[in-house]
């Protein structure tokens, strides 16, 4: 009986936005697209205001410093949008 050892790697390697989804490379070649209406913040953002992005938590998360907008590789593996405003 053989044992399949799980190799990944959910770190950020880039990030790219178009008019309609989130695209997110991870280090383990996978990549992730969500639609952008999933986070209200990104989508009203202007393109130069998605572009400046960051890998923060350790490579785990993205950061937009000019809308306040962070995200991270666990939520979008999960297909968590943001939440809701209440």
């Amino acid at each position: 009986m053989s044992i399949l050892a799980k190799v990944s790697d959910e770190r950020v390697a880039n990030v790219q936005c178009t008019d309609d989804s989130l695209i997110v490379d991870l280090m383990d070649g996978r990549t992730i697209s969500v639609p952008l209406a999933w986070y209200p913040r990104l989508h009203s953002a202007t393109p130069e205001q998605r572009d400046n992005w960051e890998i923060a938590g350790g490579g785990y998360g993205i950061h937009w410093p000019d809308i306040d907008e962070d995200l991270s590789t666990e939520g979008l593996l999960r297909g968590a949008p943001a939440p809701r405003a209440g």
